[in-house]
């Protein structure tokens, strides 16, 4: 009997449902989304009172839910159109309508949820809170276990493109010594997992989330992979060091020395004696403080102000493409009829499964939960590699990446890719993985 997440109400949801002991028995009642008084996810206890269970999850949103999205888009009242002619003020008007055009008219919410379907995906609870997961297990002998996280604005939707090539690489380019097992979890607050109703759900808490999952999982050695926040947990891992964790690959590392920090911090010239590629990354760094920062101060100060984004799926959109200044220009050329890594169908599936869930706020308050500086060196002591693509916000060089990292085990420097590297360039993401961990296995 399979198990399945219904969503009457898109922003009001509860888990309802017993759900057996183990993935063995895997006898689940089903489970659906009902309103209550609180954005919040109640998960039944499986039978058996065994919370640690692993239960297989399944995906579908009644119809009506989809009819109510397509009614809230085309009832949008439009602000005027913006008065400077590029997007120095925000997403542009023509971007976002011919976005509401597609989304209510054209777009199929169904093929992203047949997708979602057609892999192994879970619920297991940790520290009190259940933790949505996918796993797919290589069919290669010896395949290397990896957990891969994802950030905001972004979900498991920015890693479907990635889970065959890493578990199925003769298939893909690849051998079968380049195989992996996939684990990709949603950050709690985000998608299916559950949203905390108490504090302290920060990077380094769901660093030790995610141990514990991998040794639910029976993994005993494995890698991890992250970038954004999810580079953020990802090198909190690496910090906790847990026996069987042998390295780690970020697209997003944090390498940025003192003094380019409190330059950049206090409005000071650019140091003397930087590199070209040193003074690249500082000219990115200046224009993302100055420029890209805003919706990362809002919802680490106020994230419970964002009810707006919760009730539109217009201002949760324009929301979320407005990350960075390189994603968002992609996206609108995007939308403006050009190819690019990312399809409009790509880009509204993340949008769509924040609205279905009703993840808008709740995954915000992971900003405000966060007290690490993000782009400042941890001192990771475990095995790193470092791939650095041109249009992330910013690249890191080689020279900082040297001195965050001592056992630096990769760096490269790739052509084409932004900030949502595995999702827009996922043959390039899928290569760096590889080679990344190829002397750790």
């Amino acid at each position: 009997m399979s198990n399945e997440i219904s969503c009457p109400i898109p922003s009001r949801r509860r888990f309802i449902g017993a759900a057996a002991a183990s993935i063995a028995a895997a006898s689940l009642s089903q489970l659906v989304f009902a309103e209550t008084n609180q954005a919040a996810i109640d998960v039944a206890a499986p039978a058996g009172g065994d919370k640690s269970a692993i239960r297989p999850l399944r995906v579908h949103v009644p119809e009506s839910q989809l009819v109510d999205l397509r009614r809230r888009i085309r009832a949008t009242k439009w602000p005027e159109r913006e008065t400077v002619t590029d997007a120095s003020q925000g997403v542009q008007l023509a971007t976002m309508q011919s976005l509401a055009r597609y989304w209510a008219n054209d777009y199929n919410w169904r093929k992203v949820e047949a997708k979602l379907n057609a892999l192994a995906q879970f619920v297991t609870e940790i520290d009190g809170l259940d933790i949505h997961f996918v796993h797919v297990r290589s069919k290669h002998k010896d395949a290397l276990p990896v957990i891969i996280t994802h950030g905001w604005p972004g979900s498991i939707i920015e890693q479907l493109k990635i889970i065959d090539p890493l578990t199925n690489p003769t298939s893909h380019g690849g051998t079968a010594s380049d195989a992996f097992d996939v684990v990709i979890p949603s950050l709690p607050g985000y998608g299916f997992s559950g949203k905390p109703t108490t504090t302290g759900w920060d990077p380094a808490r769901i660093a030790r989330a995610w141990v514990v999952l991998m040794k639910r999982l029976g993994y005993t050695r494995y890698v991890a992979q992250g970038g954004d926040w999810g580079n953020a947990v990802t090198e909190q891992m690496a910090l906790i060091a847990p026996p069987g964790l042998l390295g780690i690959h970020t697209n997003m590392p944090a390498t940025v020395p003192d003094n380019i920090a409190n330059a950049l911090k206090f409005g000071e010239p650019m140091p003397n004696g930087l590199s070209g590629d040193e003074q690249r990354a500082y000219e990115q760094l200046d224009y993302f403080y100055k420029h890209g920062l805003g919706y990362a101060l809002e919802m680490a100060n106020r994230p419970q102000t964002l009810y707006a984004i919760e009730d539109s799926p217009i201002g949760l959109a324009a929301w979320m493409l407005d990350h960075d200044a390189s994603s968002q220009a992609l996206i609108a050329r995007v939308f403006n009829g050009q190819a690019e890594g990312l399809t409009r169908d790509d880009v509204l599936d993340n949008v769509t499964l924040y609205w279905l869930t009703g993840t808008a706020v709740s995954s915000a308050r992971l900003y405000w939960e966060n007290k690490l500086n993000f782009f400042a060196p941890k001192h990771v002591a475990i095995p790193v590699a470092v791939s650095v693509f041109p249009d992330e916000i910013y690249a890191a060089p080689r020279s900082w990446t040297e001195s965050a990292y001592p056992k630096l085990i990769h760096y490269n420097r790739l052509p084409k890719g932004g900030h949502f590297a595995a999702w827009e360039q996922p043959q390039t993401f899928t290569d760096e993985v590889r080679a990344s961990f190829r002397t750790l296995r």
